[in-house]
């Protein structure tokens, strides 16, 4: 936290050696505003189809699938980009379905975050993850890190697919942060919203500069 520079003990000493007291200033106490200003979103029903709607417009791929659907899903996707060499987290759907032994069947190079090192991750094609939590509004997933899962899965592949629970969706980033706050940060939490993408050099917008040009996401059903 920035210390406060009204009461910090050096600016203190400067105003004792000039003989001079400190102002008393009460902080200021943040506007009331409306919430149905501040919320667009009021109800948990239909959180899953606004979230295919809003990623979708942030250039994610976006599908319903059921759960029994997923596999074949997966490995058709993978195959259709011509991705060979995938990276999974241990997180509990991919370890129940036992994903990675599915995509090793399939002709696939499939490995486990556990059973890598951080170097090895710049040679593979595709991450595959779970995430913690899914914004309707914003059409944002939210993945929190940790040793069973981390950033760089989703961070340095070309493509990075996202598997979405719909009891995981919430309606808006001021319920993300509450959920934030109740369940912890892991090591650090990441945020995607699509592709990665900068428009930095004369406001042309170019993807996979800062992370996977694409991303794919499987909402369950």
């Amino acid at each position: 936290m920035t210390p406060d520079p009204l009461t910090h003990p050096v600016m203190d000493r400067v105003r004792q050696s000039l003989g001079r007291t400190a102002p008393r200033v009460n902080p200021p106490i943040p506007p009331e505003i409306e919430e149905h200003v501040v919320r667009l979103v009021h109800s948990d029903i239909g959180l899953s189809e606004l979230f295919i709607k809003r990623a979708s417009e942030m250039k994610m791929l976006v599908e319903a699938v059921g759960v029994e659907q997923l596999l074949t899903r997966l490995t058709d996707f993978l195959k259709e980009h011509g991705i060979k060499r995938i990276m999974l987290s241990d997180t509990p759907i991919i370890l129940k379905l036992n994903i990675v032994e599915h995509l090793r069947q399939a002709g696939l190079d499939a490995k486990q975050w556990a059973d890598m090192t951080a170097d090895e991750t710049y040679d593979f094609d595709c991450g595959v993850t779970e995430v913690d939590y899914a914004v309707a509004e914003t059409g944002t997933v939210a993945i929190r890190h940790g040793p069973h899962h981390g950033r760089l899965l989703s961070l340095v592949p070309f493509v990075h697919v996202a598997i979405v629970e719909p009891r995981l969706m919430v309606a808006d980033l001021i319920d993300l942060f509450a959920a934030l706050k109740r369940d912890g940060t892991g090591s650090g939490t990441t945020l995607i919203s699509g592709p990665s993408k900068t428009a930095d050099i004369e406001m042309n917008t170019v993807t996979g500069v800062h992370g996977p040009n694409i991303v794919k996401a499987f909402v369950l059903s």
